[in-house]
């Protein structure tokens, strides 16, 4: 071989291992995908293995406090759709009666059966218990227990009267602390149950004009984390459910009062029906799913807040570790515009107040 013929070679030897150098880091990046893909499709295969089964709710006992109207009624209708026996729990009798007849119209089959009882959940815990006891002896030990009265109000924090907070508390958490109490014995008794409380988007972010709502909505969270932990190994199920603005009695009231700057921020998310609601956190609450929220907004919500709260998959915990940097950013321009319009709020307030002066 020739002295040129040999350069020639070691030329194209040098060509070849210099180029498969530069596609290396794409061969590497090729095999992390394909990992990870594999990965991924592992565990959406095996994470229906780990998940709860399903709560069948067909001549399933369900309990709703807060029955009456609004989002609690429309729960009720849900479930008696599906076979199960409910038991609606209100303070105000008549709408009770009313509700009674909406949900029967909803029945599959000539056994199913409503009951009504007339109760302030958040007062009397000994009343509470004798509530539920009553209700068990009549359609059998409660399957299913829906937390859902509660009330809402708005005000700056200065306004509001200090005895709001307190009736915040009462009504929001320990009406719903006292309801789990009363059935959560027979529920470890038999190993089985699902526990479903009615939170809000406002208790998963503090927003202008919710200083005495928010909290009392942010504590059942706490609740739901501690007693799921207490109550997976009885196979007992706790979800919480985070409602946008939804039509209802209690929104109605809320607008009377509501800030302008509250109304502003509010209907950046729009009001949901409380059928669709219903649909979406009664599936989540049969299916045992600690999470369940409402649409886009409420999705990315709970994706960014979620933190040390449970997950009943592998699949839905990944979904949360992927999207929780793009979510983290799109929330901050939310964050950036609710503290525009409350300074645009001031402002206008401010110049209002001028003008005033002047004249």
């Amino acid at each position: 071989m020739s002295s040129e013929e040999e350069l020639s070679s070691t030329i194209t030897d040098w060509l070849f291992f210099s180029s498969w150098w530069l596609f290396l880091p794409f061969i590497m990046l090729l095999v992390v995908v394909a990992f990870v893909v594999a990965f991924v499709l592992l565990l959406y295969m095996i994470s229906p293995l780990i998940s709860p089964k399903p709560l069948k709710l067909n001549g399933a006992h369900v309990v709703v406090t807060g029955g009456s109207s609004g989002i609690g009624k429309s729960i009720a209708m849900e479930c008696y759709r599906q076979g199960a026996f409910i038991t609606l729990v209100a303070r105000d009798e008549s709408k009770l009666v009313q509700a009674k007849k909406e949900v029967e119209k909803c029945a599959i089959n000539d056994k199913q059966v409503v009951l009504c009882i007339s109760v302030d959940v958040s007062k009397d815990y000994r009343q509470v218990e004798s509530v539920i006891k009553q209700c068990q002896e009549k359609l059998g030990p409660v399957d299913m227990l829906v937390n859902c009265a509660g009330t809402s109000f708005s005000g700056k924090f200065e306004e509001v009267e200090v005895e709001r907070f307190r009736s915040m508390m009462e009504v929001n958490y320990l009406g719903s602390v006292y309801p789990t109490r009363a059935v959560i014995t027979t529920m470890k008794e038999r190993r089985m149950g699902r526990i479903l409380f009615i939170s809000s988007q406002a208790g998963q972010i503090g927003l202008f004009g919710y200083t005495a709502y928010s909290p009392s909505k942010f504590a059942l969270r706490g609740l739901a984390e501690s007693l799921q932990m207490e109550m997976k190994p009885y196979n007992i199920y706790v979800t919480v459910a985070y409602p946008p603005d939804t039509d209802t009695p209690g929104l109605a009231e809320e607008n009377r009062t509501k800030p302008l700057e509250t109304r502003l921020i509010s209907e950046t998310s729009g009001v949901t029906q409380p059928e669709q609601v219903a649909k979406i956190v009664v599936k989540d609450a049969v299916q045992g799913n600690f999470n369940s929220s409402v649409g886009p907004d409420g999705y990315m919500l709970s994706a960014l807040t979620c933190g040390m709260s449970p997950v009943t998959s592998i699949t839905e915990g990944l979904q949360q570790i992927v999207t929780m940097g793009l979510f983290r950013t799109i929330a901050l321009f939310y964050l950036g515009s609710f503290d525009s319009i409350v300074r645009r709020c001031m402002i206008q307030r401010e110049q209002a107040k001028a003008a005033d002066k002047r004249e």
